[in-house]
This record gives C-alpha cells, structure tokens and sequence, in this order.
C-alpha cells in the first residue's frame, strides 16, 4: 500500500491536485482521506465556543485516530471514517466505510505537521499558491459551503487563518518531496507527481 501526503495553505488547490491524480491513475485503485474528518469532536461545547475553533491549529484535529485508521488499513481492514460539520463545528452521527485499497492519498493543510503522519506516507507533496488566490477561494467556499457572510469571512482569515498559516502550515513546506507551486493549474508538476506515484507502486 502506497501512501501520499497532499498540504498546502487554506484555498491553495489541494483538492484539484488530489482529484486531478486520481483521475489520471484511476480512481479504482485509490482512496482519498481528508484531513478534515479528522478535526475533533466538540459536541460538549456550546456553539458560540465551538464558532470560534482554531481550524488551522494543529491541535483541532485528532491525528492518533487517523494514524490507528491508516495502520488499520494498511493491515487490510476497513475502518469507519468520521464526517466534520463546518455549519455544527461537531463531527455527525454518520460514517464513511474505507476499504483498503493499493493507493491511500491523505489531503488536508496540517498532515505534514504531524511527525507519526508524515512518517507513514511514502511521498510528500505541498501545494502552494499566491496568499491573494488563496484568499479569494477561501472566500468563495466559506460563502457558499459553510454558512458565513463576508466580514466573518475575512475576519477569521486575517484573525486565525492567516497566522496559523504563517506559524503552522508554511513551514511544513521543506518536508515535502514534491512541490507544486500554482496550486490545480500547474499540468506539469502533478504529471511529475503522478510519475513519482507510478514508479513507486512498482514497488508496492
């Protein structure tokens, strides 16, 4: 089983990368688990708390959990994995069934954050992409995805999303193998990263 590490800021295209790897090795043979599953559950607290979680913070997400589930998996065992509700802040009562299969890519912007995490994935790769880009995506998908209007928006982003950037998820960049600068749009890098997955899985 081959394991792959997309991160990269808030809005850099992680998921475009993601989707565009899949779609060129084919989807039969990967599963794709997001960071964002993993945050954890803050049920106990009252909402207004729970509004004002640090998402970018390391600590928001429960990286044992996620750890037991890839070595689960890579034993050949299916795990049920967890749903995260921007709207509640609470995980859902619901979850995914993940089988094993021969391709795992874990995508989110803290995974090479976590040394025990990073020590299981087989190539790293970080996204990155202009702070203005990310900005207007970030802003685009709060919008529409996740209930907020346009000041919450842009005061999270200058209050907690831009700083933990700088502090947390920045600096993860030198353990990357790969980077992809440009985010989805660059062809050329996810062909290379591609390339880099096919010839390791001669070996996996």
């Amino acid at each position: 089983m081959l394991i792959i590490g997309i991160a990269g800021g808030t809005g850099s295209g992680k998921t475009t990368v993601t989707r565009r790897v899949m779609e060129m090795l084919g989807n039969e043979q990967i599963i794709m688990i997001p960071q964002d599953s993993y945050y954890r559950d803050n049920s106990h607290l009252p909402l207004e708390e729970r509004q004002k979680i640090n998402f970018d913070h390391p600590r928001s997400l429960e990286f044992s959990l996620l750890n037991d589930h890839l070595d689960a998996l890579c034993r050949g065992e299916s795990v049920q994995m967890p749903q995260y509700s921007y709207i509640t802040c609470t995980r859902d009562d619901e979850y995914i069934k993940v089988k094993p299969a021969r391709v795992i890519i874990i995508e989110g912007i803290l995974i090479l954050s976590n040394e025990e995490l990073r020590n299981r994935m087989h190539i790293k790769a970080y996204v990155d992409a202009d702070p203005d880009d990310r900005l207007s995506r970030v802003i685009q998908r709060d919008l529409e995805e996740r209930g907020r209007d346009i000041g919450e928006v842009l005061s999270r982003y200058y209050d907690t999303v831009k700083p933990s950037h700088l502090q947390f998820i920045e600096p993860t960049k030198r353990y990357a193998d790969i980077i992809i600068p440009r985010g989805g749009r660059n062809e050329v890098a996810i062909d290379m990263l591609v390339s880099s997955v096919e010839k390791h899985l001669k070996f996996y």
